[in-house]
């Protein structure tokens, strides 16, 4: 078939082709390891395949192989081939005029030697007794029915530098550093006009920039793939900087303009082929994109760009993106971030309508480029070579947004359907909108912030609804009276048992309530205090062993569902219910599971490094095999599609894919055995368990709400951390009454507390906040309150745990404060009225 536009040969892309030539009706390509491929009309012979076929596809010339052609030519009916170890000229094809050098007339269809003294330069001319001249030879030429060799004498002559391998192709327009070094050369100020047309022609063409920077040491730009781009982004990197300098900004003006008006809008959505995605690469590392004055001009029509890409290259983008060195990456990242805050500034000024619907738009395009890029960084693995994440958030947006605002605003829109256009700004509006976009640039502040506001939404509707419906009850008898919170009344001595018949009775309207917990036979009212000693105990309660519904790892110290359990399912419906009611009622449960648990939440696949986190040797071993270099992986590791598990003493095989038995793991399904052994082991084998904690977990926490979250977010939010800073802690604690940061009893204090082992000093938190672990957002956000308290030094220390309140008495010894301090904290269960 013809082709009107340049068609791409893809059987040639992975050739390192370097050369190519073409006769009347009949093409030669030559790469870079020496070898010839031919292709088209072979009539005459001139493809040298020993026949006079005609080829559709590019064939190698075998009768070549072995050596290393290093030129190659094309007459009307005829090919040449020069090599340069021998000093030899091959031809083939039509010979009728004599054009192959053969001697004859006659056609060739295999490559045939040229007659003449060819010698190669290393080797010294023969002495002749006829006189015979030898001669070496520079380059070869074809065209028509002739063929010609320009050579020289080896004795006589030295060769030039394009001998071996002469350059046939002059690359004019790429960014190099003789390109550069040029442009530098001329004095600031106007530039010439043919070089202002030379960084225009470069600046404006993606030919040229994606012709620019490429991997030539390692041959990488040869390999260019769905996988490699090809180009050296270092290089990129210092050419870049090299060539936009302040004192130069002539050349930074020129490059500006050429890439504003001619290259970035002419990029298009369908590409060629994968080599002309290399500008979506290095066009970052330009210095020009970070300048917020071209935000607007460069890095918002370029973002644009990259969303306009169809489906198939954004995906090669997004791989190439994926094996960036870390700091390449997160350039791009820190790009979008900056350009996000100095848009979001602007919003804070006084502009027009018209303006502000502008950078709406301009704030939809950088938004949707990080979420494109955060996607990428998620899909390296929640433990990547990247970091934790907390690159992607900006720090400066809360200073820039009301996130109290317009998360409550989302909130009404997204998960009570009510229209909350009505009465707000547009630039509040579309600053809510913007948000949702992209949830992970807003740091993890920002979203517990939404986390606690939403839940307080839900928390004052349950309590307005109980009131609006006891105040009906006085006037209305069909309405019953009903409490505003939700009452679980236990004993210390039956917990689980006692909270499960009351959750089991409770309707889930009732669960959006606020909790208060009452301990039969003790005299406490929750505050907060006694609803976070709940749920320690009873998380406490549920994952011990007696109950053998989850298994202890010991190399790992986390905990995963146990198939192997007698227990019903409504005790794993009641831990989920527990987990969503301390994240809705804002307490830290202790809860050792592994990140798998809050990805399956969150509805995302636990993968082969969660296996390594939950069973660090099993998971080695997998990573093992995948790694294993050799073919004979079913004779190394003797495994099949089968997986053995421990039940009651002895050993049971469980398949993990239908006649998993009969299938060997071998070299082409290795992968596939790895994926069904980790859904085995956080999917199938606890498919029913998981299923009720899931229910149970999704009563309380359900909803959009919980999709703000990534799975570390989410784990955090559950259990807290424990990245303790005592100092901290010290600087953020209140005095109340006649204590001050320097009174002698504070002094004693904070000298015994610092001189606590690392167990105390936990021990001490359980104490007088109800948990050992800290919130989410560190230290800075636990703030404890001490106050004296009469009686003298013989009284204990007494916490208030609802308001983190420490009744300290007036020692006046370290040895006594130390005493009663410590025989305090040892005795932290149980609740009384002081």
């Amino acid at each position: 078939s013809d082709r009107y536009v340049p068609t791409l040969l893809k059987s040639l892309r992975s050739q390192k082709v370097v050369h190519i030539c073409c006769g009347e009706d009949h093409t030669a390509a030559l790469t870079k390891e020496g070898g010839v491929f031919t292709f088209g009309a072979g009539g005459y012979g001139q493809l040298g395949h020993n026949s006079t076929s005609h080829e559709i596809n590019p064939r190698k010339v075998f009768e070549l192989m072995g050596s290393v052609v290093t030129q190659i030519t094309c007459g009307r009916q005829h090919t040449t081939a020069f090599v340069p170890s021998s000093g030899r000229i091959y031809s083939f094809g039509l010979g009728g005029n004599g054009q192959l050098g053969t001697g004859t007339t006659s056609n060739r269809k295999s490559p045939f030697t040229v007659k003449g003294s060819w010698i190669p330069y290393s080797t010294q001319c023969p002495m002749s007794t006829d006189s015979e001249e030898c001669y070496c030879v520079k380059r070869i030429f074809s065209g028509g029915d002739q063929s010609f060799a320009h050579y020289f004498y080896p004795q006589n002559m030295v060769p030039p530098d394009d001998f071996r391998n002469p350059d046939l192709l002059k690359q004019i327009w790429t960014v190099n550093e003789t390109f550069i070094q040029r442009l530098l050369s001329f004095p600031s100020g106007r530039l010439p006009v043919e070089i202002a047309n030379e960084i225009d022609g470069t600046f404006s063409s993606a030919g040229c920039l994606n012709g620019s920077f490429l991997a030539l040491s390692s041959d990488d730009h040869y390999k260019t793939s769905a996988k490699f781009s090809g180009v050296d982004m270092n290089a990129a990197r210092l050419l870049f900087h090299k060539l936009i300098q302040p004192e130069h900004t002539h050349i930074s003006q020129q490059v500006a303009a050429s890439l504003e008006k001619n290259l970035i809008p002419k990029l298009t959505s369908s590409l060629p082929d994968v080599e002309a995605l290399r500008l979506y690469l290095t066009l970052p590392e330009c210095p020009l994109m970070s300048d917020e004055n071209n935000f607007t001009t460069l890095a918002i029509p370029f973002g644009a760009a990259i969303l306009n890409l169809e489906k198939a290259p954004l995906r090669v983008l997004e791989n190439w993106w994926s094996v960036l060195e870390p700091p390449l990456f997160l350039k791009i990242v820190e790009l979008y971030k900056d350009v996000v805050v100095h848009l979001l500034k602007l919003c804070k000024m006084g502009l027009p309508p018209s303006d502000r619907r502008i950078l709406t738009n301009f704030l939809h395009t950088a938004f949707r480029v990080l979420e494109i890029l955060h996607k990428v960084f998620v899909s390296s693995g929640p433990v990547n070579h990247w970091g934790s994440g907390f690159q992607f958030y900006i720090h400066e947006i809360q200073d820039l947004i009301d996130i109290r605002n317009d998360y409550a605003n989302w909130f009404q829109q997204q998960v009570l359907g009510m229209d909350v256009n009505h009465g707000l700004t547009e630039k509040t509006w579309a600053n809510s909108v913007a948000l949702v976009i992209v949830i992970p640039i807003c740091t993890f502040a920002d979203k517990t912030a939404g986390q606690l506001i939403l839940a307080g939404v839900f928390l004052q509707m349950a309590v307005d609804q109980a009131h609006r419906q006891n105040l009906s009850s006085l006037f209305l008898p069909v309405f019953e009276s009903v409490n505003p919170c939700l009452i679980v009344m236990v004993r210390r001595d039956n917990i689980v048992g006692d909270a499960v018949e009351v959750l089991r009775k409770t309707k889930n309207v009732d669960y959006k309530k606020p909790l208060k917990v009452i301990f039969v036979g003790e005299e406490a009212v929750d505050a907060g205090g006694v609803r976070k000693e709940f749920f320690l105990l009873i998380m406490r309660e549920l994952l011990d062993p007696k109950y053998g519904m989850f298994r202890y790892y010991e190399e790992s110290r986390l905990i995963w569902f146990s198939d192997k359990t007698f227990e019903d399912s409504d005790l794993f419906h009641l831990i989920g219910v527990v987990c969503g009611l301390a994240i809705y009622n804002f307490t830290i449960v202790d809860l050792h599971f592994p990140l798998a648990l809050y990805k399956k939440l969150l509805n995302k696949k636990p993968s082969l490094d969660d296996l390594k986190e939950l069973m660090p040797d099993v998971g080695r071993g997998m990573q093992q095999l995948l790694d294993y270099p050799e073919d004979d992986i079913e004779e190394a590791f003797c495994l099949n599609f089968t997986i053995t598990v421990e039940n009651f003493g002895t050993t049971e095989i469980k398949e993990l894919v239908p006649k998993g038995a009969d299938i060997p793991v071998v070299k082409q399904n290795r992968q596939d055995f790895v994926d069904a052994y980790v859904d085995y082991i956080f999917n199938k084998s606890v498919a029913s368990l998981y299923s009720a904690f899931h229910e149970g977990f999704h009563k309380v926490c359900g909803g959009k709400v919980l999709q703000l979250f990534q799975p570390s977010e989410l784990q955090a939010m559950v259990i807290g951390n424990t990245n303790y800073d005592w100092k901290e802690l010290e600087k953020n604690t209140e005095y109340k009454g006649e204590y001050w940061a320097d009174h002698p009893t504070i002094k004693i204090f904070w000298e015994v507390f610092h001189e606590l082992s690392l167990e105390k000093k936990k021990q001490f938190l359980l104490f007088l906040t109800g948990s050992d672990r800290i919130p989410i957002l560190g230290m800075k956000c636990l703030k404890l309150v001490i106050q004296p308290t009469g009686g003298g030094e013989d009284y204990l220390p007494v916490a208030h745990t609802c308001f983190n309140l420490l009744d300290l008495p007036k020692y006046t010894d370290k040895e006594t404060l130390k005493s009663k301090l410590i025989q305090a904290i040892d005795h932290y269960e149980g609740f009384s009225l002081v």
